[in-house]
């Protein structure tokens, strides 16, 4: 039997949770710069494409974003917040994309497969990442 070689995974995890009323806040003291920064086109057509949600919506978005920094160790690392992008698909579910930097980041990590949970309610959003990352 031919010899295989094996990988062995790592999993890193992050978990964040925002105050909706301070997203809602930095949006309407800085109207359209603050999102403009923050947030991807992609992820403002979806927040502004529901009655009344936009809040919640970014701040789930903001959630991950932070989950992420912290899954990947990137505090330090100098990343814009617009490479951290979450996808609604037509499923319902959420897909994290990577772009620039944090992309680059966690091609040198080996990550194979993220997860993402989100949630909000009341007034907190919420998100739960987890990255499988392959090691040689």
């Amino acid at each position: 039997m031919p010899h295989m070689k094996s990988s062995t995974k790592s999993l890193r995890i992050g978990c964040d949770i925002v105050q909706i009323d301070e997203v809602a806040t930095s949006m309407a003291a800085f109207p359209g710069s603050f999102e403009a920064r923050m947030f991807t086109e992609c992820e403002l057509v979806y927040a502004y494409a529901g009655s009344g949600m936009e809040a919640q919506r970014l701040a789930a978005r903001f959630a991950a974003k932070e989950a992420v920094i912290k899954a990947l160790d990137l505090s330090d690392a100098g990343v814009s917040w617009r490479d951290i992008e979450v996808e609604k698909l037509p499923g319902g579910e959420c897909e994290l994309r990577f772009h620039g930097r944090v992309a680059e980041i966690a091609g040198q990590l080996k990550v194979v497969r993220s997860l993402l949970s989100l949630s909000h309610g009341g007034s907190y959003a919420m998100a739960f990442v987890v990255m499988d990352c392959e090691i040689n």
